[in-house]
């Protein structure tokens, strides 16, 4: 059989997907070990496709493997941190000058109906739907760049972004100002100031990287 027809292989590559999706929008946390078991419960399928995909992303780096204990969330520290947030400030700004150039008008009105509904997220504290909105908003906006490269890039730091970023909701005073930067990008859409876009990302990654750095300085 052809292994692109072998279902097995779809399987495989549809849990990959959906797992490597929850550890970029933040679903596990830092640390947090990952039974096999329990993914495969919580996707509705067996344990081996799930055994597989964990495999394929601790060889991406997204998870590490616990000697007899199976895989977890990395930890990251103060400087790792600060070396993964100044290479998203340099990446998603080129991608999001790029891509307000390309934008049709289709896509800025998703884009601002996306600042609406995270608006709305933060203001009922759902961490969840404004994670998975801000997601979103920001694949849509880079992927306009129309850079496949670039865009790679981005993605596999969002990985390594993503556990942490749940923790943006265990400080009160970050949900007041999170969704400041996505509406200063919608205002410089509407006025065509591509490089405005770009410093409205770079204001979006600082920011809240500063709530996030100071959890981990913390020790959170």
């Amino acid at each position: 059989m052809n292994p692109a027809e072998d279902p097995s292989t779809t399987q495989q590559d549809e849990v990959y997907a959906r797992l490597r999706q929850w550890i970029t929008v933040g679903r596990f946390l830092p640390g947090e070990r990952l039974k096999i078991r329990n993914v495969a419960a919580d996707l509705g399928v067996g344990q081996m496709p799930v055994r597989a995909a964990l495999q394929r992303l601790a060889a991406e780096g997204a998870l590490v493997n616990i000697p007899n204990a199976g895989v977890a969330v990395p930890r990251l520290g103060v400087a790792e941190f600060d070396d993964l947030l100044q290479t998203r400030m340099l990446l998603e700004g080129e991608a999001a000058e790029r891509g307000a150039a390309r934008l049709d008008t289709a896509q800025r009105k998703a884009l601002k109906a996306l600042c609406t509904r995270m608006a709305q997220a933060l203001a009922r504290g759902d961490a969840t739907d404004y994670l998975a909105a801000n997601e979103d908003f920001h694949v849509i906006l880079y992927q306009a760049a129309g850079s496949p490269t670039l865009w790679r890039l981005i993605d596999t730091l969002w990985l390594q972004a993503g556990p942490i970023s749940n923790q943006l909701f265990d400080t009160p005073d970050a949900a007041r100002v999170l969704n400041d930067a996505h509406e200063a990008l919608i205002k410089a859409l509407a006025r065509n100031d591509s490089a405005g876009v770009r410093r409205a990302v770079e204001q979006d990654i600082f920011v809240a990287g500063q709530f996030l750095r100071q959890r981990l300085r913390d020790g959170s």
